[in-house]
């Protein structure tokens, strides 16, 4: 028997996407979506019961990159080892999963890679006022935060000239969405963390240095379009030339 049971990547990538047409979109101080009951919770349990502990890391100096090596990425190695991440990956990495995210945020996700941190801050843990580089197409959290705290965890949000403006709700299993800008600073103010802030950051990514963090290094992600349209075109020059183009019969 496996523990906790799995649903299939479709019902995963299926949910997912309900979330997404479903989001909440706010312009200040700058773009972004908020979501609610963003995955299954059969998913969400098989992530939070993953083997893998929190970092001790200590005092840090409020960025992630100085401590790439203790970092967890979803990658061939852990999606080959966990079930739970590799039906994960299968749901994100769905053609569906992109044309929705295409749709939702408007981004263009053909050819672009995917990449998931599972990230578990503990008590010291802190990340300075910063922007995401524009090499990731979006940035997502999907809060996975437990506790009688754990809704003071959220994401803090600033305006262009760094002025704290707003915390994002971590209410378990909710995300925000943005689109990596000039004017998109967040963080997440120095404050005591009583547990365990564990959540997740979703990427698709374009000319990544690190292909040893993607999920899919030599896959990249399709939205399926540019299949069907090249299936349309060769049908439309059949139907113009008289000729249909039948597979052999074996």
């Amino acid at each position: 028997m496996t523990y906790p049971p799995l649903l299939a990547a479709a019902c995963i990538a299926e949910h997912f996407c309900t979330a997404l047409r479903i989001s909440e979109r706010v312009e200040e101080p700058y773009l972004h979506w908020k979501l609610t009951d963003v995955l299954p919770e059969e998913i969400c349990t098989g992530i939070l019961t993953l083997p893998i502990a929190p970092p001790a890391l200590g005092e840090t100096d409020g960025t992630r990159d100085t401590y790439n090596n203790s970092r967890t990425f979803v990658t061939p190695a852990l999606r080959e080892q966990f079930p739970a991440c590799a039906v994960l990956a299968d749901a994100l990495q769905a053609p569906e999963v992109a044309r929705q995210l295409e749709e939702t945020v408007g981004i263009d996700a053909e050819g672009n890679f995917l990449r998931i941190e599972y990230i578990q801050d503990i008590n010291g843990s802190w990340l300075e006022p910063h922007r995401d580089i524009p090499e990731k197409l979006f940035s997502m959290v999907i809060y996975l935060c437990t506790g009688p705290e754990a809704e003071n965890w959220g994401t803090d949000i600033y305006d262009a000239n760094r002025k704290w403006v707003a915390q994002a709700s971590a209410a378990f299993n909710s995300a925000v969405i943005f689109i990596p800008g000039d004017n998109t600073w967040h963080g997440f103010d120095p404050r005591p963390i009583k547990g365990v802030r564990r959540l997740m950051e979703i990427n698709y990514v374009r000319d990544w240095r690190d292909r040893e963090q993607l999920v899919f290094p030599d896959r990249p992600l399709t939205t399926g379009r540019t299949d069907m349209r090249t299936h349309d075109s060769g049908e439309m020059k059949s139907l113009r030339t008289g000729t249909w183009n039948q597979a052999p019969v074996t």
